[in-house]
């Protein structure tokens, strides 16, 4: 017998649940698009025709049809919408950062357990086509011992951002928060949880209130040294992936195209969904019997959110374990508040 759709509501309609949500849900047939909370302007059934808006997310919490509710707000607003989620009866999909403290991460667990409903992060960069080809050859053992990995998300933003919260000092502003999650939760799902860290936060854009750079040093055992370093002021941008072990080296730069794909109104069905173009290829360099290195190009398969949407499914409809767990969502978070040493 095949399940039924999972009724989904978006709390939010701005670039995050039009680019990277919406999309997803209308093409996988696991759920059904079914609302969203517009306050204002109703812009999401020019898209969508047949989505139900609601003026308030006590309204759309308050229908019981609703299943799985996406909260794709402002980060401030995370651990206040999820619980009230929650505590309506909804599984939760929660966009990144999952929470501003450790401390609300630990609440809003305890709550989903104690209401028996499913507490899910949207991590959608471990389906990144380039992030994807790092994981493929870290696990195929080429590079040998890996003795250091470097992971950058860097952009070159020297303008404040035009919306005050993400400027604002408040719980969950700055670039800590925002591109951070991304690549912790990469080096995370990949190693595991460090065995000491140590954060450098700076301030460089005129009148910048909140971090603007940051570099997380993660030690692990056998002497593996990550980094996860961003900035807002990279005008030139190297490759975002580095690995060397004793065995060789690779190099791949941030080529995932959905991003862009998407704001062109690409399908996430379209047979060019994901595709990255030619010449992004990574660079594997590895060493011969003889000592000689060989370099080669490493194509990548596409890039695919839909899986994280398939997992979402899964987990709900056949009770799998989500890839993101709680622990690793933990980890997260104690690395995000960590104290961290000014520039």
């Amino acid at each position: 017998m095949t399940p039924s759709p999972i009724r989904t509501a978006l709390l939010a309609y701005g670039m995050s649940g039009k680019l990277f949500q919406a999309p997803f849900l209308a093409a996988h047939a696991g759920f059904e698009l079914y609302a969203v909370v517009e306050r204002t302007e109703q812009r999401m059934h020019h898209d969508y025709p047949t989505i139900r808006s609601y003026p308030s997310v006590a309204e759309v919490l308050a229908d019981s049809s609703v299943e799985l509710v996406v909260v794709n707000t402002p980060s401030y607003t995370h651990f206040d919408l999820a619980s009230q989620a929650l505590r309506a009866g909804k599984h939760v999909l929660v966009e990144k950062p999952v929470a501003t403290s450790v401390a609300q991460w630990q609440e809003l667990v305890a709550l989903a357990e104690q209401q028996g409903r499913h507490l899910l992060a949207y991590q959608n960069r471990r389906w990144d086509s380039d992030f994807m080809a790092v994981r493929r050859v870290v696990e195929s053992g080429q590079l040998g011992q890996l003795i250091e990995v470097h992971i950058r998300y860097d952009r070159y933003k020297p303008a404040l951002n035009p919306k005050k919260f993400k400027e604002e000092p408040n719980p969950g502003a700055g670039l800590v928060y925002d591109l951070g999650p991304h690549i912790i939760d990469q080096a995370l799902s990949l190693f595991g949880k460090p065995l000491a860290t140590h954060k450098v936060t700076g301030k460089f854009r005129p009148s910048s209130q909140v971090d603007d750079f940051f570099s997380l040093q993660l030690r692990y055992p056998h002497s593996l040294n990550v980094w996860l370093t961003s900035s807002l002021l990279v005008a030139a941008p190297g490759p975002a992936y580095v690995l060397h072990g004793t065995l060789g080296s690779y190099q791949k730069g941030r080529t995932d195209v959905q991003e862009s794909q998407l704001q062109q109104g690409i399908s996430p069905l379209a047979p060019e969904y994901g595709h990255e173009q030619p010449g992004q290829e990574g660079l594997l360099t590895l060493a011969n019997s003889d000592g000689t290195l060989a370099t080669t190009a490493d194509p990548a398969t596409p890039g695919d959110y839909i899986g994280l949407f398939e997992a979402v499914f899964q987990t709900i409809r056949q009770g799998a374990a989500y890839p993101i767990s709680h622990e690793q969502l933990l980890w997260q978070n104690e690395l995000l508040e960590s104290p961290s040493t000014g520039l």
